[in-house]
């Protein structure tokens, strides 16, 4: 990080770009209840009319009313929701908004223990997503009264939670110390890290960084896993857009670009998951990375990243969080279409919420 970046690191964000960050990952999210857990890309292109998704769709709208996720069944993976809501990934970003809201006056530390029954009063009444396997262990164990440093279980599964919390911290470590909290579903160092990983980037994006400069000073600060994943993640851009790959000129690019980063797993099911697709950190963080490198520089690049992600299928709402907070800190709130705005479900009630946050009222 330069001289000047570095004293910007910890100035106020403009609005605008804090709203981005927030909204861009909710659309993103919202944009993909349609297709979320459908591992054939070629059956959503062919289902949303061989063009990409311009609008908020039901689950499996197109499809059946179902999506085919590898390793759990053909299934409506979210019954309680229709077109302009949002998956679970959106449904905990929501959460937070509406925890760090409540303790907005006056700001407080976030902890876990004050955020739990919140928590579970909206899984016990008003969740209408799929409630991951994560989700269930660790509200068992709260019901067997475990103790916070000891909940979760060991997904490897990246799910980042923490976005409003932009809005709310003012420096990097704050923002890395809820990212983490916020994840206390999960145990597993690469979850924990993936949602680190992005709340580092979208953080110095929002003060001025480049994306892609941000990425890589992220990932050598980081080191190990995360470092040769944005490797692998760069080097999988830079072949999609090299004219003389054989990559560049398949017409599904970004479905074999981001299949290829990680490992099939053989789970004993019909078919082996396609984890460069699926939920697992080692797929999901150079999935994201992909997306945001080869859409970043495009005047419509938030746009055209979120409706490309969604095209790939898999846990494409997962990887929407993370494309949706860095591109949208990076664009700003206006470069989300209208109509996305219009007809998001929740838009005005976030909004009400963001602007009780201390970083936005400043």
């Amino acid at each position: 990080m330069n001289e000047e970046l570095k004293n910007k690191a910890n100035t106020i964000p403009d609005e605008k770009k804090l709203k981005g960050a927030f909204f861009a990952a909710i659309v993103g999210d919202a944009l993909c209840l349609g297709s979320h857990y459908e591992y054939d890309a070629q059956k959503i292109y062919k289902a949303y009319g061989q063009k990409p998704i311009e609008k908020f769709m039901s689950p499996g709208e197109m499809m059946g009313g179902e999506t085919h996720g590898i390793g759990w069944g053909q299934r409506n993976y979210h019954p309680g929701k229709s077109a302009g809501g949002t998956t679970d990934y959106g449904d905990y970003n929501i959460l937070i908004l509406e925890h760090l809201a409540s303790i907005s006056n006056p700001p407080r530390a976030f902890e876990v223990a004050p955020l739990l029954p919140h928590w579970m009063n909206r899984l016990e009444h008003s969740w209408g997503s799929w409630i991951c396997t994560m989700t269930k262990e660790t509200y068992s164990q709260v019901k067997n009264g475990t103790a916070v440093p000891y909940l979760g279980g060991i997904s490897n599964a990246t799910a980042i939670r923490h976005i409003a919390a932009h809005s709310y911290y003012e420096t990097e470590e704050e923002i890395v110390d809820v990212a983490r909290k916020a994840m206390f579903t999960h145990k597993d160092v690469h979850a924990l890290g993936g949602g680190e990983f992005f709340a580092r980037v979208t953080h110095r994006v929002l003060r001025g960084e480049e994306p892609r400069s941000a990425i890589e000073d992220v990932a050598i600060l980081m080191g190990g896993f995360f470092e040769e994943k944005v490797k692998q993640a760069i080097a999988k851009y830079e072949e999609s857009i090299d004219e003389n790959s054989d990559l560049s000129k398949e017409q599904f690019c970004d479905d074999l670009a981001i299949t290829s980063m990680a490992r099939l797993w053989d789970v004993g099911r019909s078919e082996p998951i396609k984890v460069g697709k699926a939920s697992p950190t080692e797929g999901t963080l150079p999935g994201s990375v992909y997306f945001i490198l080869k859409y970043a520089d495009d005047e419509n690049g938030l746009k055209k990243a979120l409706q490309a992600n969604a095209m790939v299928g898999g846990d494409n709402a997962s990887r929407a969080i993370a494309i949706g907070m860095v591109l949208g800190a990076y664009r700003g709130v206006d470069a989300i279409p209208q109509e996305w705005k219009e007809t998001l479900t929740q838009w005005e009630y976030c909004e009400n919420m963001l602007n009780k946050l201390p970083l936005i009222k400043k």
